[in-house]
């Protein structure tokens, strides 16, 4: 069992707070976290799985009736976005009766597409997202390349050897398109294009967005990949990474870039079975790339926000870690165990005036250059400098 970093955090809402919403895509853990923390709570649980027929019918012929019934307990509702009913009936719950740890929900889409659920638990909720496991999660016994190439999912991480991985992943990828998408928003799509659409995405990883383009290679419109891509951004699938925008007179590029955020699913959908196809396959850059982007958003604080920086010019920088208008990092993103900068990057740092700039590669020892920059490795920057910022 690998411990979760946002357990702790999660046990001190639970003391103040009467409801706790734990986000994340379908098999990162959700379940196995909520009866965790309910161990250490002082009352009676109750638990609600609604992806269980029998559960679901109890709970939906009467909801009002059945919560009532447990109105000093900790009910722990499992997949609540299977019942949007509750989500109204459970604003009226907690208003009635303000008491810490009433509720444990989890759901896998984000409350802003799911229908009612951002309106109606707005103010009386906390919201947690668990994401796949970090890099800095990871008990010593896993090593940062089997957690690059298998990605976060604890099924996928810690199967017994990589063809195993490989199954699950492509199990998880199936039933994603063919039945949670579908059910998660209420839409109806073609399973093929969808799979296509994965596909391309894996290719695209870390490009720039144009929809049009993509779209016409799936022969569906530029708003229509928009909404599937929004679908998708909110089951925690992809990320959109927004570009930094500040009034510096430049011509800036103002269309996203989008990432896989699991590299075990980017690599399933590029067909790379082992680190050494990893290793020598053409978007081996890019996959890391994506993965350094991913384990820094893991493991950030939710007051910074992450941006890319790419000016008309050949300004460039891959990741900006910023508060606000306030820059607190220019990260540029190398394979590479002797990297050189180009001089967008050093363009972007002229632009942006970073409090700190890094690059990192695949670096043993950290170290600055004279220009100030902090040459790192991932974990390095994750144990060392993130919290700093």
């Amino acid at each position: 069992m690998i411990k979760r970093a946002i357990q702790t955090t999660v046990e001190k809402y639970l003391k103040s707070f009467p409801a706790i919403v734990l986000l994340g895509p379908r098999q990162v853990g959700k379940t196995t976290l909520a009866k965790i923390l309910a161990k250490n709570i002082k009352k009676e649980i109750d638990y609600v799985d609604l992806e269980k027929i029998s559960s679901f019918n109890i709970i939906n012929s009467d909801p009002e009736n059945y919560l009532m019934e447990h109105l000093n307990s900790c009910v722990i509702i499992d997949e609540v976005q299977r019942l949007p009913i509750l989500f109204p009936l459970l604003r009226s719950m907690i208003d009635e009766k303000r008491k810490p740890a009433r509720f444990i929900i989890t759901g896998s889409a984000s409350p802003e597409l799911l229908k009612g659920a951002s309106e109606s638990l707005a103010g009386r909720v906390v919201y947690v997202n668990l994401n796949p496991i970090g890099l800095h999660e990871l008990p010593k016994n896993i090593s940062l390349k089997k957690h690059w190439l298998r990605g976060g999912f604890p099924n996928a991480l810690t199967a017994k050897n990589n063809e195993l991985w490989q199954a699950w992943i492509e199990s998880f990828i199936t039933t994603y398109i063919e039945k949670d998408l579908p059910f998660l928003f209420d839409v109806r799509f073609s399973p093929t294009v969808m799979r296509k659409l994965w596909s391309m995405l894996a290719t695209w990883q870390g490009s720039i967005l144009n929809a049009e383009q993509l779209g016409a290679s799936l022969d569906i419109t530029g708003t229509t990949l928009k909404r599937y891509l929004d679908f998708l951004e909110g089951a925690f699938i992809i990320t959109k990474l927004p570009p930094f925008y500040i009034n510096l007179g430049k011509r800036l590029v103002k269309s996203p870039k989008v990432y896989i955020n699991d590299t075990g699913i980017l690599h399933q959908l590029l067909h790379i079975s082992n680190e050494a196809d990893l290793q020598h396959h053409p978007m081996l850059g890019m996959s890391w790339e994506g993965y350094v982007i991913t384990q820094i958003n893991y493991a950030k604080s939710n007051r910074m926000d992450s941006y890319f920086y790419r000016t008309q010019a050949g300004a460039e920088c891959d990741l900006v870690l910023a508060k606000g208008h306030v820059v607190a990092a220019c990260i540029e993103i190398k394979f590479s165990k002797s990297p050189t900068l180009s001089k967008g990057f050093f363009q972007s740092i002229t632009d942006l005036k970073p409090k700190k700039k890094f690059v990192i590669a695949q670096i043993e020892k950290s170290y600055t250059t004279k220009d100030g920059v902090i040459m790192t490795s991932l974990s390095d920057f994750l144990s060392n400098y993130l919290s700093k910022l």
